[in-house]
C-alpha cells in the first residue's frame, strides 16, 4: 500500500472527509468538528499523528528499537514497527500510527 492509500484509509478511520487529493504530500480534509479543508499528513506532521492517535484511542508503547500501537480499550495490538538502521524514532512512530489507523479504516464497512 502506498502512502496516499494509507492516508486515505487513516482519514476514513478518523472520520475525516477527503476534499482534495491534488497536493503531492498531503490530503485536504474536513470534518464536522474543528477541521475545515486543512492540509493533513500524519506521516510527516507530529501534531496530525498525535491527533489521529487520540481520535482513535490508540496506545503507543515505544521501546529502544521500535514501538507497538494498541487499541487503548481492548489492549489489542494493531501495529508493530521496528526502527530502521539510522532511522528516526519520530518518523517510525508516525508511520506506525498511520498504519494502525489505515488498518482500522480498512476494516470499517
Amino acid at each position: 500500500m502506498n502512502d496516499r492509500e494509507l492516508l486515505e484509509l487513516a482519514a476514513k478511520a478518523a472520520g475525516l472527509r477527503v476534499v482534495d487529493r491534488s497536493a503531492p504530500i498531503s490530503l485536504r480534509v474536513e470534518s464536522d468538528g474543528c477541521k475545515s479543508g486543512v492540509h493533513w499528513n500524519p506521516l510527516t506532521d507530529d501534531g496530525d499523528a498525535l491527533r489521529l492517535a487520540v481520535d482513535l484511542n490508540l496506545s503507543i508503547k515505544a521501546f529502544e528499537d521500535g514501538c507497538d500501537i494498541c487499541d487503548s480499550e481492548s489492549g489489542e495490538e494493531i501495529e508493530t514497527a521496528h526502527l530502521e538502521p539510522n532511522g528516526c524514532h519520530y518518523s517510525m512512530i508516525r508511520r506506525a500510527i498511520v498504519r494502525a489507523a489505515a488498518e482500522i479504516g480498512r476494516n470499517m464497512q
